[in-house]
């Protein structure tokens, strides 16, 4: 990006409402969780959403955390 257009990004931002920052980041939130599943379903084609899901969760949460919140996770053998 081009200096000069990123410091009108920046102050966009800066003077952008809280309620528009937050969509933004949910947004944000939502293209990167459907990254993270097209990239599940590539590695794991035979995988249902129930397991897709918990595979997701070990992204994001971290295995051991997962693993509590949900439950043993799906094996890769």
């Amino acid at each position: 990006t081009d200096p000069a257009a990123e410091g009108v990004q920046i102050e966009l931002l800066r003077r952008a409402p809280a309620w528009r920052k937050l969509r933004a980041m949910d947004q944000l939130n939502q293209s990167v969780r459907l990254l993270a599943l097209s990239g599940l379903r590539q590695r794991y084609p035979q995988a249902d959403p129930d397991e897709l899901r918990r595979r997701l969760a070990d992204l994001v949460l971290g295995p051991e955390l997962a693993e509590r919140v949900y439950g043993p996770g799906p094996s890769d053998a």
